[in-house]
């Protein structure tokens, strides 16, 4: 397959797919609505707001009993572990973009929420207009109808001139709904990028409100507003005249309420959720030893720790928490520790409340580990995009700021494997692009770099690493002029005490990417990046761009995502 499909087609196929499915599931509702028999009678009242309030609920349906499956990270590390399929590097790179569905979704989610609102305003509107009309008129006689013990009524509201917005709040229906509004509106608007990165702890409580709309969902249905005409083949309102024609033999129509069908889409996905909670309430009550707290520069702080049975594999990240903190959050974070070491660590950047607080509980004034360390909780390891850097013989890694941590523990892993006598590994050549804003944030995975660099050299295979680091800020104008002396000198670098210099300035991906693809040909090239979006569209486009069907050479493009 070309890069460039591999890159996006099966992304766009799966998009066009769920479209299409949205399409189809509103279509066929508005079909029904628009011409059954059995909601004839309902239309005449309400017109075409019957089948767009019906379509868009059947569309909310359908998102509501997607939407948890993307956050189902047990699902989803089950579903990496299969490797039944050839289409393993494409099909399986779905899987990354498992917030980005989740988000797609709630989008979704809240456009046809807003039809269906609207068309119920403009139901019961007319639900109230149908007693001011005339008493002879069909929806006038359809109000009449009587509740009895074989049939129900078919307009809820039984006399005239009362208010709507009043009506509407003395139904099952209509207090559920205005609940799920709420806890959609407090979600959705506390989910935006700004909010959710500067006030974590807002969106990760108001997420939590979905337990609210979910339970809303479940009993919203049971108002049994919308009701249908259960004897169509004894009375036929299309032959039969009016309400009643005994002319023609029509006995009463006989009406009943459709009943709540919410439930049936949503309680696989809601048990298969309830599992994933299950089983990080288990983990949590699994105990974490503390062994090492480290303060490095820039504001990050490494913890390290050990936990009986934790298995993980290179690239992988896990769920920290701190009930110390918070009985309730849950944050997650890569691991910078190998599969080859006796513990598993992260490297965490102290940018929040949150981190602030948990920065402060490990270390003292003195930038040293505290003697007392509360207690931590620990879910996981689950895959992201990174852990499928050995399906390539070719691998470029670019971090952005802390953005670097998967690649720590990827690195470790390849250079133990490497160094491991009967290795199978597949990887011949690692590209390594770090780009940081402060010159301090090298130093404490320059010392990763150091060792690698010095058994390297040791080993003879010293053209194994190619690492490139580029500062794009933070020096001032009397450091820059030292830097520039100092870094025409032979020897370490001045930044980084590594062999290699440091590069000033944002990298030119043209020219990175043209060289990496004529030093590779006819060769599977797997692009990994963990950092911000606006340098994940440029190094997507330059993996599309590079890649030469012709010649062989694929650019595969994987961004870390969680």
């Amino acid at each position: 397959m070309a890069p460039t499909r591999a890159n996006e087609f099966f992304r766009w196929a799966l998009w066009l797919l769920w479209m299409a499915a949205n399409g189809i599931v509103f279509g066929l509702a508005y079909k029904r609505f628009d011409s059954s028999k059995e909601y004839y009678y309902l239309r005449v009242i309400l017109k075409s707001a019957l089948p767009w309030a019906r379509a868009s609920a059947a569309v909310l349906n359908f998102n509501c009993m997607l939407i948890l499956l993307p956050v189902c990270r047990n699902l989803l590390s089950v579903l990496r572990g299969f490797k039944c399929f050839g289409l393993t590097k494409s099909l399986f790179r779905l899987l990354d973009k498992n917030l980005t569905y989740h988000r797609h979704i709630a989008y979704t989610i809240c456009i046809f929420s807003a039809i269906h609102i609207g068309a119920h305003v403009f139901n019961f509107e007319r639900f109230v207009a149908a007693w001011e009309e005339d008493d002879e008129s069909l929806p006038h006689q359809l109000s009449l109808f009587e509740e009895t013990q074989s049939t129900t009524l078919l307009n809820p509201i039984q006399q005239k001139g009362v208010d709507p917005n009043t009506e509407l709040f003395k139904t099952v229906a209509g207090i559920s709904g205005v609940v799920i509004t709420l806890a959609l509106i407090l979600m959705f608007t506390s989910s935006t990028e700004l909010l959710r990165r500067s006030y974590f702890e807002v969106f990760w409580y108001t997420h939590h409100l979905f337990i609210i709309f979910f339970a809303g969902l479940l009993v919203h249905g049971f108002g049994g507003l919308v009701r249908k005409q259960v004897n169509v083949d004894e009375h036929d309102p299309l032959e039969c005249q009016g309400f009643v024609n005994p002319q023609q033999g029509c006995p009463q129509p006989r009406f009943e309420a459709t009943g709540a069908a919410t439930w049936k889409w949503v309680i696989t996905p809601l048990a298969l959720y309830f599992i994933e909670r299950c089983i990080r309430y288990f983990r949590s009550l699994q105990n974490v030893k503390v062994t090492t707290v480290i303060q490095h520069p820039s504001n990050v702080i490494e913890i390290r720790m050990t936990k009986s049975r934790f298995h993980s594999e290179a690239g992988q990240y896990i769920f920290l928490h701190c009930p110390k903190i918070s009985s309730l959050e849950w944050h997650p974070f890569t691991l910078t520790s190998c599969p080859e070491e006796d513990f598993f660590s992260v490297h965490i950047r102290t940018a929040g409340d949150w981190t602030d607080d948990l920065a402060k509980l490990f270390v003292d004034e003195n930038q040293e580990q505290r003697q007392q360390t509360p207690r931590l909780a620990v879910d996981g390891p689950f895959g992201t995009s990174s852990t499928d850097f050995l399906k390539y013989s070719v691998c470029v890694f670019v971090g952005a700021g802390i953005g670097v941590t998967p690649f720590a523990s990827i690195l470790k892993s390849i250079w133990y494997q490497h160094n491991k006598s009967g290795s199978s590994l597949n990887i011949k050549k690692v590209y390594f692009y770090w780009i940081c804003r402060d010159t301090n944030a090298f130093e404490w995975f320059a010392e990763l770099l150091t060792s690698m660099e010095d058994q390297m050299v040791e080993k003879g295979n010293g053209d194994f690493l190619e690492y490139n680091m580029y500062l794009t800020r933070g020096w001032t104008n009397n450091e820059a002029r030292n830097i520039m002396l100092r870094d025409r000198e032979e020897g370490e670098d001045v930044i980084t005490g590594l062999k290699r210099k440091t590069f000033f300035g944002r990298p030119q991906w043209d020219g990175i990417f043209s060289k990496i693809a004529e030093s590779n040909p006819s060769t599977d090239i797997g692009v990994f990046f963990c950092g911000p979006s606006g340098l994940s569209h440029t190094l997507r486009n330059m993996s599309n761009k590079y890649s030469n069907t012709k010649e062989g050479i694929r650019f595969y493009y994987n961004k870390e995502n969680f």
